[in-house]
């Protein structure tokens, strides 16, 4: 069971991981927007959904989206929301110094994650697992900002982290058995990490799934010790899921440009850990001592 005095250090206090984590997942986003790219396009370059509204601007659809002037605005568009992130970042870092214009900057920066994974979603057909998926990352910023302005978790603070952890890892559970196609950067990463063959890969894919519902259940069970196990879990496979891109990609030659490549995956996908582990800690300091 995990020692109750160190998870009563400062640095382990459940505002303090929760502004880690919305550094995280803030920077991380940042640089996706400020080096490569956003899924912007599969909105507004989608007819069914913008035609009617480049009409209303006098604007042929045609014309709209071969016009070189259209595309760098999208291009700025992005990189404006990379530097919007970066600034979500800072005031996550100070929200508790700068108090309530960086809690509403947070939660702006909040909205703006469920609208990019509203985004991701639409690219990937509408699953629902896919959108629901990025509950951990988009509902950590408004935790932090619940977090700075009550003080101390209460029951219901850690009801939502739980339901927000749960479906995490629900529906990366139903990535990795096949219910929705199972990506092949999934199958790709344990290859490359457990030196597995496919079908050996495709197991051990399945076998993680399972156990991401299991500890699903686990965490809402009302027994203390179940709980703390699956939370325990979910920390250290959710900090494995979050690593898993940059190792599985890394070349010890390229290494710089393997960080620049894959380094904000890990970064942004931390709260997959610190979410649970932010959990933990509520729970076992709720836990009278015996």
């Amino acid at each position: 069971m995990p020692n109750r005095t160190l998870l009563q250090h400062p640095l382990l206090q459940p505002r303090v991981l929760l502004q880690v984590a919305a550094v995280c997942v803030f920077a991380g986003r940042a640089w996706q927007h400020l080096r490569f790219d956003a899924p912007y396009r599969t909105l507004l370059w989608d007819e069914r959904w913008m035609k009617n509204i480049v009409a209303a601007f006098g604007m042929e659809w045609a014309d709209y989206v071969t016009s070189p002037g259209v595309d760098a605005a999208i291009d700025a568009f992005t990189r404006g929301m990379g530097w919007f992130y970066v600034l979500c970042a800072l005031c996550a870092a100070a929200i508790h110094r700068l108090g309530r214009p960086a809690s509403r900057i947070v939660t702006a920066g909040g909205v703006a994650l469920v609208f990019l994974a509203f985004l991701f979603t639409k690219e990937k057909f509408f699953f629902v697992g896919e959108f629901f998926e990025f509950a951990l990352q988009c509902g950590t910023p408004f935790f932090l900002v619940w977090l700075n302005r009550h003080g101390s978790p209460t029951p219901g603070f850690i009801r939502w982290l739980k339901i927000a952890i749960a479906l995490t890892f629900i529906c990366h559970g139903l990535f990795a058995t096949g219910f929705y196609p199972r990506p092949g950067n999934y199958v790709e990463m344990t290859m490359k990490i457990l030196h597995f063959d496919e079908q050996q890969a495709g197991v051990f894919l399945n076998v993680a799934g399972t156990l991401d519902f299991l500890l699903s259940i686990c965490i809402f069970l009302p027994w203390h010790q179940p709980v703390v196990i699956a939370l325990v879990y979910a920390i250290i496979w959710g900090a494995a899921t979050s690593v898993a891109r940059t190792w599985a990609y890394f070349y010890p030659e390229f290494w710089d440009n393997s960080l620049e490549q894959w380094l904000h995956e890990t970064v942004y996908r931390l709260p997959h850990a610190l979410g649970p582990l932010v959990a933990l800690v509520c729970i076992v300091a709720a836990r009278p001592q015996r």
